[in-house]
């Protein structure tokens, strides 16, 4: 009636935006949790991608259902926050990452278990939050690392706790990344980042006509073409000593029996509590080492072992001469390439993948930094977050790591690659019901995003 424009913008998009204008931020990986949402962004190709989400529900349920279980109440998170601060003994809970996806739903049900079982609540809220908090900024270190961007932002409503605005802080500073957080105000749902969000639309003629605006549930992050945005080219620069620093360990250079190797050595986190820390250390340098051997028993390549040091969770390995399957595919962009093309490499990936899960062998971390091409062999490293399990929903979730890796920072070659990777994998056992999870997993819809105007 008054002949003024109206703009649907996504939700979460918003929290992005007015987290960069009032830190001033410019391409970050963001972490933004909150009551219904918990995702790792980051910009590529015209959009911001999803490398990470929750698999069930989203932290800041997570907090509120077990607050309202125990009897603390509503909104749970500040409530756990005070109750964590009169403890300092970890209940050993849960602890659910998945390459760059997490699950809170089984860490719920364990803590209010522990609870009911006599455990004191700080106690519990102490360990549910060191818990929790620690597999989002896990997450979160994965994605710098793979995204190599500068910046990390935390937003959303769960972002007003301090003890996790401590722990993103002391990782960003370990990977010599920016770290930045909005003013409290603008953490939670406001209505400054839905009216910046509808500014940046119209101002790039991005204007829906009142008929065509309504409400979308199931509004992804990803859908959303975002003109406004351009890639920094700052990028995370190393210490001349460190190969390679991945999410969880540093790479070093070194000889054994004067033969070039390499050293990975899973350094301590200062941002995890030591029970967390050193258990989580150990457990994956020795869940790696036996699945290194196991995989090559299933036909796979892998680096050879030399020696394991288990007091500082290190392995030494061989060093391999080959490119990272991220170079290949950073360089793939033009899809006429002589080189290895996408479908002959991805194909190649899918059928050594099937290789993997019908040995029950689940890698844990499938992304393009985790794989090196070397004489037309693609051979696979890093299996800290591996498993043996022959379950269909674990060999579902591998494939939708990979997937969601790809759509990342790989996207303009990602869906020809998944579908040459399925293509690959079709000697799998239970091929079909484990493609059909895949799909599954996707359309749950607990991590799903909605729209203001």
């Amino acid at each position: 009636m008054l002949k003024i424009p109206i703009v649907g913008v996504n939700h979460c998009i918003g929290h992005v935006e007015i987290g960069k204008l009032t830190t001033g931020a410019v391409d970050p990986v963001t972490l933004y949790v909150s009551g219904g949402n918990t995702q790792i962004i980051a910009f590529d190709s015209g959009r911001y991608r999803v490398f990470g989400e929750t698999l069930d529900i989203a932290i800041g349920n997570c907090l509120d259902q077990f607050s309202r279980s125990v009897g603390l109440g509503h909104p749970g998170g500040p409530k756990i926050e005070e109750m964590a601060k009169k403890s300092e003994n970890y209940i050993k809970l849960p602890y659910t990452v998945k390459g760059m996806d997490l699950s809170f739903s089984g860490l719920l049900t364990s803590a209010i278990r522990k609870f009911e079982s006599g455990e004191s609540i700080e106690d519990v809220c102490y360990s549910l939050q060191e818990t929790s908090f620690s597999m989002l900024v896990e997450i979160t270190e994965r994605a710098i690392s793979h995204a190599k961007k500068k910046e990390i932002l935390l937003c959303g409503g769960v972002a007003a706790n301090n003890r996790l605005r401590e722990m993103l802080a002391v990782m960003s500073e370990e990977h010599y990344a920016d770290f930045y957080m909005p003013p409290i105000k603008y953490c939670g749902d406001n209505g400054a980042m839905i009216a910046w969000m509808g500014q940046l639309m119209y101002k790039n003629n991005l204007v829906t006509g009142v008929g065509n605006t309504g409400i979308m549930q199931k509004y992804r992050t990803d859908q959303v073409d975002v003109p406004w945005m351009k890639s920094s080219e700052k990028r995370l620069k190393l210490p001349p000593e460190i190969v390679e620093k991945g999410a969880e360990a540093n790479i070093y250079p070194g000889l054994w029996m004067d033969q070039k190797v390499l050293i990975k050595k899973r350094i301590p986190k200062g941002y995890r509590i030591e029970e967390i820390d050193s258990y989580l250390r150990k457990k994956r340098t020795k869940v790696e080492s036996k699945l290194l051997g196991e995989s090559k028993r299933c036909g796979i390549k892998t680096p050879i072992i030399y020696d394991i040091n288990k007091h500082e969770s290190a392995i030494i390995m061989e060093r391999l001469e080959g490119t990272p399957v991220k170079e290949i595919f950073e360089s793939l962009k033009d899809l006429d390439t002589s080189y290895l093309t996408v479908q002959n490499l991805c194909e190649k990936i899918g059928e050594n993948v099937a290789k993997l899960h019908n040995c029950r062998i689940i890698h844990g971390d499938l992304t393009s930094s985790n794989m090196i091409l070397q004489n037309n062999d693609v051979f696979f490293i890093d299996f800290g977050l591996g498993m043996i399990s022959d379950l269909v929903e674990d060999k579902g979730v591998d494939l939708l790591v990979f997937k969601k890796a790809i759509s990342g920072i790989h996207h303009q070659i990602s869906e020809k690659c998944f579908k040459s990777i399925l293509k690959g994998y079709h000697d799998a056992d239970d091929y079909e019901k484990i493609v059909a999870k895949v799909m599954e997993i996707e359309s749950r819809g607990r991590y799903i995003c909605n729209v203001g105007s």
